[in-house]
């Protein structure tokens, strides 16, 4: 991934408008986006387009993510394993 690109998702990554948001999608970023290839990539792309509070909801598991973010990129992010609680 290019550095330009990869800045501009971390940003959005972080800058979500939503705290709880911020630190779940940001973590997962800084935890994985090293890692994906084109694929992944851009379902991150995708991912970032979605509403916070739907977010929150597949992350938590109150709702069902919709079809088109099904597979293992939801999976992991649905394991929030990666976050890392700072007071």
């Amino acid at each position: 991934m290019d550095d330009t690109r990869h800045k501009r998702m971390r940003f959005r990554a972080w800058h979500r408008g939503m705290k709880e948001a911020d630190q779940i999608v940001g973590s997962f970023f800084d935890r994985y986006a090293r890692e994906w290839d084109e694929a992944e990539t851009v379902w991150f792309e995708a991912f970032l387009d979605e509403e916070d509070v739907e977010i929150l909801a597949w992350a938590l598991g109150t709702e069902a993510p919709p079809a088109r973010l099904h597979g293992a990129m939801m999976d992991r992010f649905c394991k929030l394993d990666y976050v890392k609680i700072v007071p």
